[in-house]
């Protein structure tokens, strides 16, 4: 058989399809691959515009957080914070033993040592996007 590769005309739609063999793998190689999402989002009242929020996934008994987004008028204001307190809490009820993400030198890092987190890991690049920093904070058992 002879394979070809190509650039995907719509890239978003290409992701499910490379994703599902790999996902079929790691679920036989250790179970229980596929991972629970979790969403916070701010909304201003009365609207539906999604303006800022957390997203998170839990595998493994870990818990990343792939994305915090406060409004950037709002910041300095706690939104930040609330969202990681909601989702410490939920990464908690769902018996994970660790919270982990990356950010890079130019975003949050002091925000995140500030609720405890260390750095465990760092890529390193050219200013002003490196270094990349990946974070962890342990979980009360």
């Amino acid at each position: 058989m002879t394979l070809t590769i190509q650039q995907a005309d719509r890239p978003d739609d290409a992701y499910m399809p490379i994703w599902a063999p790999l996902l079929r793998f790691n679920q036989q190689a250790v179970g229980d691959a596929q991972g629970e999402p979790f969403a916070l989002t701010i909304k201003a009242p009365n609207s539906d515009d999604v303006l800022g929020g957390l997203w998170a996934l839990s595998l493994w008994g870990s818990f990343y957080i792939g994305l915090v987004v406060a409004p950037e008028a709002s910041r300095g204001l706690g939104l930040g914070t609330e969202l990681m307190r909601r989702a410490e809490a939920e990464a908690g009820a769902r018996g994970c033993r660790n919270i982990w993400l990356d950010t890079y030198a130019f975003q949050a890092r002091a925000f995140y040592e500030r609720l405890g987190f260390k750095v465990f890991g760092q890529i390193d690049g050219p200013a002003p996007m490196f270094p990349r920093y990946f974070m962890i904070k342990a979980l009360d058992a």
